[in-house]
């Protein structure tokens, strides 16, 4: 048998290394349980208190299973793409939608649920948190702030590690470390709880640039697009629903820091499923991992096609990446102004304005009810109709609700139109993240495919740093403020969109590499 044919199908050639390390991860975090249950004894209370022998013992277990972890999830050599580099596996178009695409729908939903609870769950931490330690409002904001740092920088890093490592290996590296900062529901200290929110951020951000940009590379071309608009925004709904509904099944009964500690179970449930989570052809080709490739090819349909000889009238590539990337992160800084500094403070702002505190709040109920129906639409659109103009069309409907904004108080008086301006707002950014990432995933060549969807989920994380910076030091953004700082950039992505977008609806990455 080819050495190649012998090498473990679950992580690197060091997989004993891999699981050692997630078992001393795991024992790590398990001993920061008995603390916990003895806070409940105490009214779900923690601060001040020393730490006991136990998590001494575990934080050594997570401190030597996390390198221990990497180590062994790592390929033994690194493999620089060579001179195949334009080399392509692809199902081709015919290729019908089957159990393995399935599955792996199924567990990278099921990761993006499970990743985005974490971050989704700040809000509902922060009151408990206030209240434990005693913290003004002005300290506690420190948490989200540090939190979306995290996903900023984590976005970025783990895209880039999935571009020299494999897809598969950056998801699983991401995994142990999102199961070792759920000890954050157990840290006696605000700082203590900083920096695990930090990392736990890094962790939760590196995850979706990857997703996206395994799927696009295992499904077949007619279901790429609804696949990823449909999984991300999935996700990304499903996470949110369901930290609002573990905050309400556990909080009440063990406060806020079992909000943090279900990171545990289920980030080991997201590793039980690891099997079903492929690696992309072009790394087990480059790491001779042929016996695996064989297996993909049987499950996923992909086939061996030599690359397209670019086109004599096409842009060189590296000029069109460069506009596509410019395009493309104004608009995700656009929608994260969007995002994080007008819809997050918009109730506030309701409120200054005289409008009750039950009609400010449904807003958000609102938003969580429109969210999914947009992403389904969205789905649509991209799949069957276009999409470039589908990323377009939502940029738009953001911008006439920007506009919308802008109209003189005494006509946003009028509760119809306000909720009007409010709904296009909403309908309008949900759309464009939906469509953003995926539309960034199939755009980019495979060498730089997760760096580059990395730098635009990064960027659509920036948003949500700045604002809490200015929201540290009492700078509060208000509907028309921020409606006009944003009207300028937000109508200048929908036009670079337009000039240097293309189509990429139905069309092999194949094709779309050698027209870049």
């Amino acid at each position: 048998m080819r050495r190649a044919e012998r090498r473990p199908s679950i992580v690197g050639e060091r997989w004993p290394m891999f699981w050692a390390g997630c078992a001393a991860i795991s024992a790590g975090v398990a001993l920061h349980l008995p603390m916990f249950a003895m806070a409940h004894q105490m009214g779900n209370h923690l601060a001040g208190m020393p730490m006991d022998g136990w998590m001494y013992a575990g934080m050594a277990l997570i401190l030597v299973g996390v390198p221990a972890a990497i180590f062994g999830a790592l390929p033994k050599h690194r493999v620089r793409h060579g001179a195949d580099a334009g080399t392509m596996f692809e199902a081709p178009d015919a290729t019908p939608f089957g159990g393995w695409h399935g599955a792996v729908l199924f567990v990278l939903t099921l990761g993006l649920i499970i990743d985005t609870m974490k971050p989704a769950t700040l809000g509902f931490v922060l009151p408990g948190m206030r209240h434990e330690y005693g913290i003004p409002a002005a300290s506690a904001a420190l948490l989200p702030f540090v939190a979306l740092l995290g996903t900023t920088v984590g976005s970025f890093v783990w895209g880039w590690l999935a571009d020299i490592y494999g897809r598969r290996v950056s998801i699983l590296l991401s995994t142990i470390l999102f199961v070792s900062t759920s000890i954050c529901g157990a840290m006696p200290s605000f700082g203590w709880n900083l920096l695990m929110c930090f990392l736990m951020g890094c962790s939760a951000g590196g995850m979706l640039p990857v997703v996206y940009t395994l799927l696009a590379e295992v499904m077949p071309p007619r279901h790429r697009s609804w696949v990823l608009v449909l999984v991300g925004g999935t996700g990304l709904v499903g996470g949110y629903l369901a930290a609002s509904g573990a905050a309400h099944l556990f909080e009440p009964e063990f406060g806020w820091r079992s909000l943090w500690l279900q990171g545990f179970p289920t980030g080991l449930l997201l590793l039980a499923l690891a099997r079903w989570i492929p690696e992309s052809p072009r790394f087990l080709l480059e790491q001779g991992r042929e016996a695996e490739l064989a297996q993909m090819a049987r499950r996923f349909g992909i086939v061996r096609r030599e690359p397209v000889l670019q086109r004599p009238n096409a842009a060189p590539a590296a000029q069109h990446h460069g506009q596509l990337t410019a395009a493309l992160v104004i608009t995700a800084l656009s929608w994260s102004f969007v995002t994080f500094g007008l819809l997050l403070w918009l109730p506030s702002d309701l409120q200054e304005r005289g409008y009750s505190a039950g009609l400010a709040s449904g807003v958000i109920a609102s938003s969580a009810l429109i969210a999914l129906p947009t992403i389904m639409l969205a789905a649509l659109l991209y799949s069957r109709w276009s999409s470039k103009w589908t990323l377009i069309g939502t940029i738009l409907l953001t911008l006439f609700g920007l506009a919308g904004a802008l109209l003189p108080p005494v006509m946003l008086a009028s509760p119809p139109l306000l909720i009007a301006v409010i709904a296009m707002l909403v309908v309008g950014s949900n759309g464009m993240i939906a469509v953003l990432l995926p539309y960034a995933a199939e755009n980019y060549a495979l060498g730089v495919r997760g760096r580059a969807t990395g730098l635009i989920a990064a960027s659509s994380k920036f948003g949500g740093v700045a604002v809490q910076g200015f929201a540290l030091i009492g700078l509060i953004p208000t509907l028309g403020g921020a409606a006009l700082a944003l009207l300028l950039p937000m109508a200048a992505s929908a036009g670079l969109v337009g000039i240097v977008g293309r189509e990429t609806r139905g069309r092999s990455l194949r094709d779309l590499e050698a027209t870049a």
